[in-house]
């Protein structure tokens, strides 16, 4: 491993252990300095101070100036969450209203299931993919439905569920949720991704193929071995194995009309969801290949059983996903669900399984960007996403139940934070991608034939041995090749402003905030000799402005939750699945305590898993992936898994 990938590994840490070092070194200057009176004496003397007047002005000014600017950005992150959770409202609210999305679900013609359950073979055509790399920001308008060339059910949804020792009816709730979409039993495969290591994991699989063969187009498993060298147990790599057995059952002239969501085992999706990604990827013929649509979460099911902190956690979990959601925005990094084109997996060879890749949702968000130069197209879902609150069965053990709670939601924050590795992979990436600056053109194959051949699925040479690929029979008959715009530097830019906030600012803030009360208190009474005083009034304004735009923040989010709570029930409700079924409604007095929670939870879910997450870096980059208890319905013996079966 070369000293820059080391180090890119580590740029969280050695980020850290700077500006500990700097403020270390401005503090203890300065007590030095004003032991000596600001006077600078040579240093022949053994007893002559080491006290250099320009050297700590320099420090100072650094840390000043680094200290506004992180500041700053505490300043714009809760602003744009605000933007971004109070556009989404009122797009889901007018969307509520429109008549046109209910008409183009149930427009779907009923027909027959064009697949079997065998994934065994791999499926063949001489049909070549068109392919493109532009990339454009936009949302979806009610307005697009009745648009695009493509008849809806020709598109294909391959919906992967990864899971591993998920209970049955974690499971089975969210299949029975998918099973009820109108459309269905058109245009949904499902795939449940499941693990070797789980005992009797294909009996686990079977019970559910028997179970919903007739209400999907199709429904298969796959298992993930436990012994593949170099892969990490957890959601991605279950994902890219997954990807390889599905991607053998769709020819060539099929792949482009086929689009692959990864889904949570506890996530609710609506109709609205897979209805706006088709229309969307009809809407847009000239970017629907380079495309991946970001949906907003919401923990709408067990809020009012987790303790206040917990819950406050996940709805500021849920404004840090939400922030990059707003109409316009080029960077949209999905969380937790996420939909591409399959031609779009093929062309980053699939999911990475390794110890970078256990935030997979960044990560093949970064993987794509980076594979398009920058130019990847970014849509935004308008159909929030249902998810359950971490919890470890502390409801009703008092005291030591909400402690066995919040340690459940800091494990899942250390997973979180240990996405941190994903800004040195980005580092990394940035330097091929400039590299590679001048070579635009792509060669890339079916995910499933790439990765018998153990090749590269990304191949940035046209031409083997001399000949063009392109118009090569044989075993180069399904290579597709295009051109790709050039390296996007602007949203390069906006996309490490974004890794920062995630993947530093945690940390950096409370640093900063310690250091400079340090600083004040250490040259209070000393006349701002510096002159550096107005930077701290400045950041004491800003960090008090950011206070109140997280109160907005959560303000703004009670019309988020509500809207979302009454849409998903009434689904529900036509669907006949509300018996039993979970839905939490915020409440006044719920509202007050969480307010006087979020004080906490930045420190406990946010700088301090970030800080653990990166000075483990230093000395391993394995994490081991545990599964987070959910939220389960409660069912009689005659709906038990034993009983429908």
């Amino acid at each position: 491993m070369s000293l820059f990938a080391w180090c890119s590994r580590r740029a969280g840490g050695l980020a850290m252990l700077a500006t500990i070092g700097l403020s270390y070194l401005v503090i203890t200057k300065e007590l030095e300095a004003q032991r000596h009176g600001y006077k600078y004496q040579s240093t022949d003397s053994l007893s002559a101070p080491t006290y250099n007047p320009e050297t700590t002005s320099l420090l100072v000014s650094v840390f000043s100036y680094y200290c506004l600017l992180i500041h700053f950005l505490v300043f714009v992150f809760p602003l744009r969450s605000c933007w971004a959770v109070f556009t989404i409202t009122r797009s889901l609210r007018k969307m509520a209203h429109s008549k046109s999305l209910r008409d183009f679900k149930f427009g779907h013609r009923r027909r027959g299931s064009s697949t079997s359950l065998s994934s065994s073979e791999t499926l063949t055509s001489s049909r070549e993919l068109s392919s493109t790399s532009s990339s454009e920001a936009g949302d979806l308008d009610p307005e697009l439905f009745n648009d695009g060339d493509i008849a809806p059910d020709r598109i294909i949804h391959a919906i992967i569920v990864p899971n591993y020792k998920e209970e049955n009816e974690t499971l089975r709730e969210t299949l029975e949720v998918l099973a009820s979409h109108p459309q269905a039993r058109n245009t949904y495969d499902v795939y449940l991704a499941m693990e070797q290591r789980e005992s009797n994991a294909d009996t686990k699989a079977l019970r559910f193929v028997n179970e919903f063969q007739k209400k999907f187009r199709s429904i298969d498993f796959t298992i993930h071995p436990s012994d593949i060298p170099g892969e990490l147990a957890g959601k991605g790599s279950n994902m890219a194995w997954a990807a390889r057995k599905l991607s053998e059952k769709y020819s060539i002239g099929q792949r482009k009309d086929v689009i692959v969501t990864g889904i949570d085992a506890d996530s609710h999706l609506s109709s609205n969801y897979f209805a706006l990604v088709t229309s969307m990827h009809m809407a847009y013929p000239e970017t629907a290949n380079t495309t991946l649509y970001s949906a907003p979460i919401i923990f709408d099911r067990n809020a009012h059983n987790v303790p206040a902190i917990v819950r406050v956690a996940d709805v500021m979990w849920s404004a840090a996903g939400m922030s990059g959601l707003y109409k316009g925005s080029t960077i949209a990094p999905p969380t937790s669900v996420y939909s591409l084109p399959l031609e779009l997996v093929d062309r980053v060879g699939g999911w990475d399984c390794d110890s970078e890749a256990i935030g997979e949702d960044l990560h093949m968000y970064l993987k794509c960007f980076f594979a398009l130069n920058g130019n990847l197209t970014t849509r935004t879902v308008m159909s929030p996403v249902s998810q359950t609150n971490v919890t470890g069965g502390g409801r009703g053990k008092g005291y030591p139940g909400i402690v066995i709670d919040v340690k459940a939601r800091y494990k899942q924050a250390l997973r979180h934070m240990w996405g941190a590795l994903d800004t040195g992979y980005a580092i990394r990436k940035t330097v091929e991608l400039w590299q590679e600056r001048k070579h635009t053109s792509r060669a890339f194959r079916p995910l499933h034939t790439s990765m018998n051949d153990e090749s590269d699925t990304y191949v940035p040479d046209l031409h083997v041995d001399g000949v063009d690929v392109k118009t090569e029979s044989g075993i180069f008959s399904d290579v597709v090749t295009d051109t790709i715009k050039g390296p996007n530097y602007e949203r390069l830019v906006v996309l490490f402003h974004r890794l920062f906030e995630a993947h530093f600012l945690p940390v950096q803030m409370n640093t900063l905030i310690i250091a400079s009360t340090l600083w004040m208190w250490v040259t209070e009474g000393t006349g701002d000799i510096h002159g550096v005083n107005w930077i701290f009034r400045i950041c004491n304004i800003l960090r008090a402005v950011g206070f109140m735009e997280v109160a907005m923040y959560l303000a703004l989010y009670e019309g988020f939750h509500r809207i979302c709570v009454e849409t998903r029930e009434k689904e529900m409700s036509d669907a006949n699945l509300t018996k039993g079924m979970h839905f939490s409604r915020r409440e006044v007095k719920t509202n007050y305590i969480d307010y006087v929670m979020v004080p906490l939870v930045a420190p406990i879910f946010g700088s301090i898993p970030c800080a653990q997450a990166q000075i483990f870096h230093f000395w391993t980059l394995d994490l081991v992936y545990t599964v987070s208890k959910k939220v389960t319905r409660k069912r009689g013996k005659s709906l038990s898994a034993e009983a429908m079966v």
